[in-house]
C-alpha cells in the first residue's frame, strides 16, 4: 500500500516536471520569436538606409542649375576717325602776317595772300595801279607778273587704327541643363543665356599731312621794268614800284600735297550692353574638371561718344581749328563661339575660366562732321569668375 502511494507520488510528480519543461520550451520558443522579429527589424532599417544614400545620389544629379558672374577682358578691338581736317576752316582764310605801320596806316593792313599783299593805295588805284603790294620770294615772278597765292582749304584725311584693348566688362551666365548624353552618360547639354558690359574707349593725338588747295592769281608789272627784291613790302602813300591793282585773267586752283598738318586730339568712349543665347556641351576631363562649349547668337547695344578738336598752320602763319563732338545709340548683332572650364571647389560652386570670340561687326557712324568706326568684327574676350550650382 505504501509503494502505490509511492509511485503514485511519483507518477504526479513526473507529469508536473513534463508539463514545467513543455511550458519552459515555449517560453524558450517565444523568445527566439522575439529576438527573430527584432533581427527582422533591424533589416528593415538597413534597406531604408540603403534607399536614402540612393535618393542623395539623385540629388546630386539633378542639379541643372548654375548661375556664374565673371569679370570680362576685351582684346583685338579698334577703332579710327575719319574724315580728320574736313571743314577746318571757311575761306578767307586766317592771316596774321600785316603791312609795316607807316603814314595813314599806323597799324598796317592784313595781307589778302598767303606770301603776299595787293591793296589799293593811297589815291585808291583809281588809275589800276598801286604802290601798296609785296611779295615773298623770287619764285613768285613769272615773265611779267607776280603770282600771290592763297590757301582756300585743307582736304580731309583718314586716321590710323588705335587699340581699345584692354576693355574692362563684366558677364552674368545662368545656365540649364537639359539632359544627358554618351555611353556612361557623362556629358551634359543645355542651354546658356548672358548678359554682359563692356567700356570701350580710345584716343588718337596723331599729326597728319594734309593736301592743301590754294587759289593763285597774276599781277602784270610793266614789261621791261624788275620788281624790287624779295621780301619786298611797299608803301601805302608811294612813291614805289607799280604793280596792276587787279589780277591779269582767272584765279587758278591748285594742291600742294602735304601743304600742311593737321594736329589735333580725337577720343571716343562707348558703352556696349550685350546678351548672348545658345546651347552648350559640357564634359568631364577629371573628377573635379569640366569643359563646356556653346555657340550662339549675340546682340549689342552701342552707346557711343565722341569728340574731337583739330588745328592746321597755313602756309601764311594763320592757324586754323575746329571742335566738335556727339553721340549714338545703335544696335549690333552677329554670332558668338565659347569654351570654359569649370573646377569644382566643392559645396556646388566652380572656379571659371572662359575664352570668347564674338562678331559683332563694323560700327560706323558721323558725329558731328567725323565718321567714327569702330572695329568689332574677331573681339576676343577671356573671362574669370565663380559659378554656383542649384
Amino acid at each position: 500500500m505504501k509503494m502505490t502511494n509511492a509511485t503514485g507520488t511519483v507518477l504526479l510528480a513526473a507529469a508536473v516536471l513534463v508539463t514545467a519543461a513543455v511550458r519552459a520550451e515555449d517560453a524558450v520558443t517565444n523568445r527566439l520569436s522575439i529576438s527573430t522579429d527584432h533581427l527582422s527589424f533591424y533589416t528593415n532599417y538597413v534597406s531604408i538606409y540603403t534607399n536614402h544614400v540612393s535618393i542623395y545620389t539623385n540629388e546630386l544629379t539633378i542639379l541643372a542649375n548654375r548661375l556664374s558672374l565673371s569679370a570680362r577682358f576685351g582684346f583685338n578691338i579698334s577703332g579710327k576717325f575719319k574724315g580728320i581736317g574736313n571743314g577746318l576752316f571757311t575761306p578767307p582764310a586766317p592771316n596774321p602776317r600785316r603791312t609795316p605801320s607807316q603814314p595813314g596806316r599806323p597799324n598796317g593792313d592784313p595781307y589778302n595772300y598767303d606770301d603776299g599783299y595787293v591793296l589799293a593805295d593811297i589815291g585808291g588805284s583809281l588809275d589800276g595801279l598801286t604802290t601798296y603790294w609785296g611779295y615773298d620770294s623770287l619764285g613768285q615772278i613769272s615773265g611779267n607778273t607776280v603770282l600771290l597765292s592763297r590757301s582756300t582749304g585743307i582736304s580731309s584725311v583718314s586716321g590710323k587704327d588705335h587699340s581699345a584693348d584692354p576693355t574692362l566688362g563684366g558677364e552674368l551666365v545662368y545656365s540649364r541643363q537639359l539632359g544627358v548624353i554618351g555611353v556612361n552618360e557623362r556629358e551634359r547639354y543645355g542651354l546658356e543665356f548672358a548678359v554682359n558690359y563692356q567700356s570701350i574707349s580710345f584716343s588718337d593725338r596723331s599729326a597728319y599731312a594734309a593736301n592743301l588747295t590754294r587759289l593763285t592769281d597774276a599781277y602784270a608789272f610793266e614789261p621791261g621794268t624788275t620788281p624790287p627784291a624779295p621780301p619786298y613790302q611797299g608803301s601805302y602813300t608811294g612813291p614805289g614800284f607799280l604793280l596792276n591793282y587787279l589780277p591779269t585773267g582767272p584765279s587758278v586752283t591748285s594742291v600742294v600735297p602735304g601743304g600742311t598738318v593737321i594736329t589735333g586730339n580725337h577720343r571716343f568712349d562707348g558703352d556696349l550692353w550685350g546678351c548672348r543665347f545658345g546651347p552648350y556641351l559640357e564634359f568631364p576631363v577629371t573628377e573635379r574638371l569640366n569643359i563646356s562649349l556653346s555657340a550662339g547668337l549675340a546682340l549689342g547695344l552701342l552707346d557711343a561718344e565722341a569728340s574731337w578738336s583739330e588745328s592746321a598752320t597755313l602756309p601764311s602763319g594763320g592757324i586754323v581749328g575746329t571742335s566738335g563732338k556727339g553721340s549714338d545709340l545703335d544696335l549690333l548683332y552677329g554670332p558668338y563661339a565659347r569654351a570654359d572650364a569649370a573646377y569644382d571647389l566643392g559645396k556646388n560652386w566652380s572656379l571659371l575660366l572662359g575664352l570668347q570670340f564674338q562678331t559683332l561687326g563694323r560700327y560706323n557712324h558721323n558725329i558731328a562732321g567725323r565718321e567714327v568706326e569702330l572695329d568689332l568684327r574677331s573681339s576676343i574676350f577671356v573671362t574669370v569668375g565663380l559659378g554656383k550650382s542649384f
